[in-house]
Parts: C-alpha cells; sequence; structure tokens
C-alpha cells in the first residue's frame, strides 16, 4: 500500500491579499453555504441593504425549519465595530421578520480572546456564533477552512425553566391528534424500559415526561398532529448520531440548536418499521441526560 503524500499547508492572511477580499469570501460562502458548518443551509440575499444600517453580509436559511442566519464577514482580527455591527443587522432582520427565529453570525479570520470573552457576554441573552475562517494555501490553489469557536448558548429543551400551560389528554383528542397520541403511547412504552417511573405531561404545546412531580425530564418530546409525530430526542450532535438516523431510515430533521437535539417527523405508520432504531436513540438520550 502506497505511503499518502504529505502536504505542508500555508496559511495565508486575505487583510494583506493583493487580489482577494471580502467580497471574495462573501462569494464563496453564497455559493455552498454549508462550509459554515452550520447545516444544510441556502442563500436567501447578500449584500442586503438595512435601513440607515449599511449592508448585511449574507443572509442564510435553514429550508427545513426557516431559521435565518446573518452573517458578517471580516478579514482580519475581530474588532468592537464588526461585532456591533453584526448584532445590529441580526436585531433589525429579527423585528423586520419575527415569524423567523434569527442567529447572528460573526466571521473573522482572527477571533482573539479578548474579544471571543466580549462575544460571550452576549450570548447569554443574543443568538450568536463566532466562526474562525482560515485561508490555507495548496499548491497553487487556495482554501477556506471555517471552525466554529463559540457556539450559539443552548437555551434549554422547550422551555424547561418556564411555566407551561398544563393541559390534559382530552385537550390534544380535541386537536384531531388521537392517531399520532397512539404513537406518543406506543413511544412513552419505550421510555418505560429505561426508567418505569416517568409519565406523560401534558403542556399547551407539547407533551414531555414527569416523574413523582419533579421537574421535567424532557430526553425526548412528543410534538403530535393530524398526520404526523414531531419527535424531539436530546442528544448532543455528533457524527455517529446522524450515522445512526441515516441508516434506520428515518426522516430526521436538522439538529436544533436551541433545544439541543435531533427533530423526527414519524408518519402514522411509520413507528412499527423503526422501533429499534427509536429505541436506541431513546437509551443514548436518556443515559445522556438522565442516567
Amino acid at each position: 500500500m502506497a505511503v499518502a503524500r504529505y502536504i505542508k499547508l500555508e496559511r495565508i492572511f486575505l487583510q494583506h491579499h493583493a487580489d482577494l477580499d471580502e467580497r471574495w469570501v462573501q462569494a464563496r460562502i453564497a455559493e455552498d453555504p454549508t462550509v459554515l458548518g452550520l447545516g444544510d443551509l441556502v442563500l436567501k440575499d447578500k449584500e442586503r441593504s438595512q435601513p440607515h444600517a449599511g449592508r448585511l453580509d449574507l443572509l442564510l436559511q435553514d429550508p427545513e425549519t426557516d431559521r435565518r442566519y446573518e452573517v458578517e464577514v471580516q478579514l482580519g482580527s475581530t474588532d468592537e465595530s464588526h461585532i456591533i455591527r453584526t448584532i445590529e443587522y441580526w436585531d433589525i432582520e429579527r423585528k423586520r421578520y419575527p415569524q423567523y427565529e434569527h442567529c447572528a453570525v460573526l466571521v473573522a479570520e482572527d477571533i482573539t480572546g479578548r474579544f471571543l470573552n466580549v462575544i460571550s457576554l452576549f450570548n447569554g441573552t443574543i443568538p450568536l456564533i463566532a466562526i474562525q475562517m482560515r485561508a490555507l494555501r495548496v499548491n497553487d490553489a487556495i482554501t477556506l477552512v471555517f471552525t466554529t469557536v463559540m457556539d450559539e448558548l443552548a437555551r434549554g429543551l422547550v422551555d424547561e425553566d418556564e411555566e407551561q400551560e398544563v393541559t390534559d389528554r382530552g385537550y390534544w383528542e380535541n386537536r384531531g391528534t388521537k392517531a399520532t397520541l397512539a404513537m406518543v403511547d406506543q413511544l412513552s412504552r419505550i421510555v418505560h424500559e429505561f426508567d418505569p417511573a416517568l409519565e406523560l405531561k401534558f403542556n399547551k404545546f407539547y407533551i414531555g415526561l414527569a416523574k413523582n412531580g419533579r421537574p421535567p425530564q424532557n430526553f425526548v418530546v412528543f410534538r403530535p398532529g393530524k398526520k404526523s409525530l414531531v419527535l424531539s430526542i436530546r442528544l448532543k450532535q455528533s457524527a455517529e448520531t446522524e450515522s445512526k438516523l441515516q441508516e434506520s431510515g428515518l426522516e430526521a430533521l436538522e439538529f436544533d440548536k436551541r433545544e439541543g437535539g435531533y427533530r423526527i417527523r414519524l408518519g402514522v405508520e411509520e413507528l412499527k418499521n423503526h422501533e429499534e432504531p427509536l429505541r436506541q436513540l431513546i437509551g443514548m438520550a436518556y443515559r445522556e441526560q438522565i442516567a
């Protein structure tokens, strides 16, 4: 077997490059937004005009969840003005289009420790992601590598710390979800394999889990609809989990960073064909979050 040839990469700084500038970087991201590592995003707009506030570099959108990402690109090191501009554009867009979830994204060649600390102060109240970009020369070509150095702060699973409007089974049945509620019952039997004391807790917007009057044990959450059930399984994002989902044939939606888990859509007839992989995923979530 031939030994692979080693090539030493040369890092270059685009801030001082004669030909490649910020617009060149924007164009590369616009061509393929997935390079940022934020999921299967699509380009919604670029150089988007903001009222009395300049132009937003890139507006990306998740087609599955209708979540939008306001992306600002900066060559060189982060500075105060660029952080403020990133947050300002995020704020303008979320007020103009409140029907979407919004996340601010700052992409820079060098995110220093000092400014990483500054950015992290905002991350408790503003969904903000910091991505460090490196330009590397490979022979006669140049490639870009994007690394998330500060991810969006997880805000807990379905408002765990907020008081929810408690309902009952009849409330959900009256919404025309009897067929999908039967799926919830079947999945709850799988949950009982890991802890028989867990019981369904019916809320206005979701069905969670409770145990002996304690705070919610929401390592899985159910959202029944008339024709399908959306199951949220709280697991850390990983290649192993995504491989299991792909092999199972389950219709997995994008990883939900707000809830910190994977969302899976199940049709009424699908559950019996996917019971075992779902058991494995629920077991993984139980061990990761509860056990």
